[in-house]
C-alpha cells in the first residue's frame, strides 16, 4: 500500500499534472469572466434588437431560429474571448524591452553560397579561400 501511495505522490507532484490543474482552474475562472462580459454587455444589445413575432416556435422554422441564436451566441463568445486574450497578450509585452537578435554564427560562401561557420577562412564545400 505504501508503494502505491509513493507512486501516486510522484505522479501528482510531476510538473505536468500541477500545470494541468492550474490550467483547468484558470480556465474555469476565465469562463466565468467571459460569461459575465456576455451577460453584462452583449445580452442587453441582443435583447434590444427587434423580435420576430408571430413565428411558430415549433417545427423547422423554430428550430432554425433556435440554431441561429445559438450560432450567434457562439460567435459572440468567441469574439469576446479573442478580444480578452489579445488584450492579455498585449499587456504581457508592456514594459518589456525587445530582445536583440543573436550574433550570426554562420555566413554564406560567396562562391558556392553554402552555409559555413562565421570563423571559417576556407569553404569546406568548394575549398575557396574566404577573405
Amino acid at each position: 500500500m505504501s508503494k502505491l501511495l509513493k507512486e501516486f505522490k510522484e505522479f501528482a507532484m510531476r510538473g505536468n499534472v500541477v500545470d494541468m490543474a492550474v490550467g483547468v482552474t484558470i480556465g474555469a475562472a476565465f469562463g466565468k469572466v467571459v460569461t459575465a462580459v456576455i451577460d453584462i454587455f452583449l445580452t442587453p444589445i441582443l435583447d434590444a434588437l427587434p423580435k420576430i413575432e408571430g413565428t411558430n416556435s415549433t417545427g423547422i422554422v423554430g428550430s432554425l431560429i433556435s440554431f441561429l441564436a445559438v450560432l450567434v451566441e457562439f460567435l459572440l463568445t468567441a469574439l469576446v474571448l479573442f478580444a480578452i486574450i489579445k488584450a492579455m497578450n498585449k499587456a504581457k509585452t508592456i514594459g518589456k524591452k525587445p530582445e536583440k537578435p543573436a550574433a550570426p554564427t554562420t555566413k554564406k560562401c560567396p562562391y558556392c553560397l553554402s552555409e559555413i561557420d562565421i570563423k571559417a577562412t576556407r569553404c569546406p564545400h568548394c575549398t575557396s579561400e574566404l577573405k
